[in-house]
C-alpha cells in the first residue's frame, strides 16, 4: 500500500514495453498492430486502476481497524517512541502496535547475547505479533545484527528504521560500502527548469482561476458590502521567502475594528498561537461561510501573480509567529509560501510539532509531483471541511 506511486510506474512501464515488444516480434503493422497496442495499454491501465481501487478499500478498512498487522517496536529512546506514535496515528499504514520493548531487558546489549535475541523472538511470537520495527538508534551495531538475524529466522517480518526523519523514501536508494548497507540521498533541485515549471504552473493556474471565478467573486464582494461596513479586502503583512515581508490579501471576514479586540490566541483551544477560536465573535456571518469554504483566500491568487506566493507551499506566517519559531523551522523560508500545502490537507494533528514537521517535510522533499498531489487533495479537503487554516 505504501509504494503505490512506484507500483503504478512499474505497471505502466511494463505495459508499454509489452506493447512495443509484442508488435515488434509479431511484425504487425497497420490497424492490427495499433489495436494490439491499444489493447495492451488498456490492460495496463485497467490493472493500475484495479490496484488503486484495492488500495482505497484497504485504506478504508484499516481506518476501521481491520487488516492491521500486530507489530512490536524495539527500542527505548526518542526514535522508538516516535515510530510507535506514527504507526498509531496513521492506521492506513497497516500496523497495530502491540508493545514497545527495550531489547536490553532481554540481555541484548553489551556483550551481545544471542540467547537473549532468541528469547525475545519467542516472546514476540507468543504475544501474537507478526512483525518487528527496530529503532536503529536504540541498538548498537552488533546488537542490531543479532536482532535482525534471529528475529527474521523466527519468521517475523523485520523492518529497521533509517534513523532519518522527514525524508521521502523516493530520495533514498540502498547501496553498500563493503559489508555495510548504505542509503544514498538524492538532492532536491529547487532551481533550474523545475523552478521555472513551478512558476509557469503558478501563473497559468492563477490567471485561469481568476477568470473562471470572476462571476462568483463579484457575488461574494456584493455579499460582503451589503452585510457589513468596511473594505472588501483585508491586507496583512506576512513573512515570505527568505524572510522578506509582503502584503497578503484576503477577503474581509471580520467586522471593522475587530483587530483591536484583545483575543489571546495563545490561550486558544490547543494552547498555541497558530489557531483561531472555533467561534470567533469578530467574524461576520458571511465571513464564517467564506472561511469554511476557504473562499476568503481567493485574492491570494493575486499574490501568486506578483511572485510573492505560490499555489503550493508552507502557509505564510505572521512576524509574531516567526518570533516563536525554533531555528529548525526557519528552513521553511527557503521556498515561497503557498495558498495550500501539506498542513492544509492533513488534519490528524494540530500541534506545533505536526505543523513544523509537515512544513519541513515539504521543503526538504519538494517536487512537481508533490505539488500536483497536494493540489488534487486540496479541493476535497475544502469541500468536506478538512482543511486547516
Amino acid at each position: 500500500v505504501r509504494e503505490s506511486q512506484e507500483e503504478r510506474r512499474r505497471l505502466l512501464r511494463a505495459g508499454l514495453i509489452a506493447a512495443v515488444v509484442t508488435i515488434a516480434l509479431a511484425g504487425l503493422v497497420g490497424p492490427v498492430g495499433a489495436w494490439l497496442a491499444v489493447l495492451l495499454a488498456g490492460e495496463a491501465l485497467g490493472l493500475v486502476l484495479s490496484r488503486a481501487m484495492a488500495r482505497a478499500v484497504f485504506r478504508r478498512r484499516r481506518q476501521r481497524g481491520h487488516h492491521r498487522n500486530p507489530t512490536v517496536v524495539l527500542g527505548d529512546n526518542e526514535e522508538a517512541t516516535a515510530l510507535a506514535s506514527t504507526l498509531d496515528d496513521d492506521p492506513t499504514l497497516g500496523y497495530l502496535v502491540t508493545g514497545v520493548v527495550d531489547p536490553a531487558s532481554f540481555g541484548i546489549d553489551e556483550p551481545v547475547s544471542r540467547t537473549g535475541a532468541v528469547a525475545l523472538a519467542a516472546a514476540i511470537r507468543e504475544s501474537g505479533a507478526t512483525g518487528v520495527v527496530i529503532a536503529a538508534t536504540a541498538v548498537d551495531l552488533a546488537s542490531g545484527n543479532v536482532l535482525a538475524r534471529e528475529l527474521s529466522d523466527a519468521g517475523l517480518h523485520v523492518e529497521l528504521s533509517s534513523a532519518l526523519r522527514d525524508l521521502s523514501a523516493r530520495r533514498l536508494s540502498v547501496g553498500s560500502l563493503g559489508r555495510f548497507a548504505t542509503l544514498h540521498l538524492e538532492p532536491v533541485h529547487r532551481d533550474g527548469w523545475r523552478a521555472a515549471t513551478k512558476r509557469a504552473v503558478d501563473v497559468l493556474f492563477a490567471v485561469l482561476a481568476l477568470v473562471l471565478i470572476a462571476p462568483a467573486l463579484t457575488l461574494i464582494v456584493l455579499a460582503i458590502r451589503l452585510t457589513s461596513r468596511g473594505p472588501v479586502l483585508f491586507r496583512q503583512e506576512r513573512v515570505g521567502r527568505d524572510g522578506v515581508m509582503f502584503p497578503m490579501f484576503k477577503l474581509r471576514t471580520m467586522f471593522v475594528g475587530s483587530e483591536d479586540m484583545v483575543i489571546d490566541l495563545r490561550e486558544a483551544e490547543d494552547g498555541t498561537a497558530l489557531f483561531k477560536p472555533a467561534r470567533d465573535p469578530r467574524v461576520t456571518p458571511v465571513g464564517r461561510v467564506l472561511r469554511k469554504l476557504s473562499l476568503d483566500e481567493l485574492p491570494q491568487l493575486w499574490n501568486v501573480l506578483r511572485g510573492e506566493m505560490s499555489l503550493v507551499g508552507p502557509r505564510p506566517a505572521l512576524a509574531s509567529e516567526m518570533a516563536m519559531w525554533s531555528p529548525e523551522l526557519h528552513g521553511r523560508l527557503r521556498v515561497r509560501p503557498g495558498i495550500t500545502g501539506l498542513w492544509q490537507v492533513h488534519r490528524q494533528d494540530w500541534s506545533i510539532e505536526h505543523y513544523t514537521r509537515l512544513d519541513l517535510y515539504y521543503v526538504d522533499n519538494w517536487s512537481l509531483r508533490t505539488d500536483l498531489a497536494i493540489m488534487g487533495r486540496t479541493i476535497p479537503a475544502v469541500l468536506f471541511g478538512r482543511s486547516n487554516r
